[in-house]
């Protein structure tokens, strides 16, 4: 978000300068913890996840994690989606920057799969019962982390081992250069 203000914020007549520090970030950073620490705790304290004997076979007792409030499940999800729906939205945004910040692209197609992962879980945790439920849970959590790591971070280790060479001040600010004389 502070590369899009930092653009946005040196075309003329504009008054964006004041959300191009640092600080900014930090800020929204501490709010959002603090929105999902406030919805866990709620969560937790009013209706904690208590252990459910299900007798569903005849010969075997099955204890499940029953999540207690279903509904603050699925709120803490939503703000999560939100989060995640935020970030796409400011990386799209990002996209036009010059070339050397051509991070934009990279969290643009890892939220993109994030996002996907997770509206995918939503018809498949649904349609899930019992132990099930819980492995489509891990599924998801899994699948979204291994899709930010290999769209957003794959590419930089790729960078560093295999073309060190545009990981020079020297090549950034030569394609900055090449930039300005276009």
């Amino acid at each position: 978000m502070l590369v899009v203000f930092v653009f946005m914020a040196t075309r003329p007549g504009t008054s964006l300068k004041k959300w191009a520090s640092p600080q900014v970030s930090y800020l929204i950073i501490a709010m959002c913890f603090s929105i999902q620490l406030i919805f866990c705790i709620t969560w937790l304290s009013l209706t904690p996840p208590f252990p459910q004997y299900s007798f569903q076979v005849q010969s075997i007792i099955i204890v499940e994690c029953n999540e207690g409030s279903p509904i603050a499940f699925w709120i803490m999800l939503g703000y999560l989606f939100l989060l995640a729906a935020i970030s796409f939205i400011v990386a799209f945004l990002a996209r036009r920057l010059p070339d050397t910040f051509n991070e934009a692209q990279f969290i643009t197609f890892s939220m993109m799969a994030f996002l996907s992962v997770w509206i995918s879980y939503i018809p498949a945790s649904l349609s899930a019962q019992g132990k099930y439920t819980v492995a489509m849970e891990i599924f998801g959590i899994l699948a979204s982390s291994w899709a930010l790591v290999i769209c957003m971070f794959l590419p930089k280790c790729f960078i560093l081992l295999f073309r060190p060479q545009k990981n020079t001040r020297e090549y950034l600010m030569k394609s900055k250069c090449a930039l300005k004389t276009v």
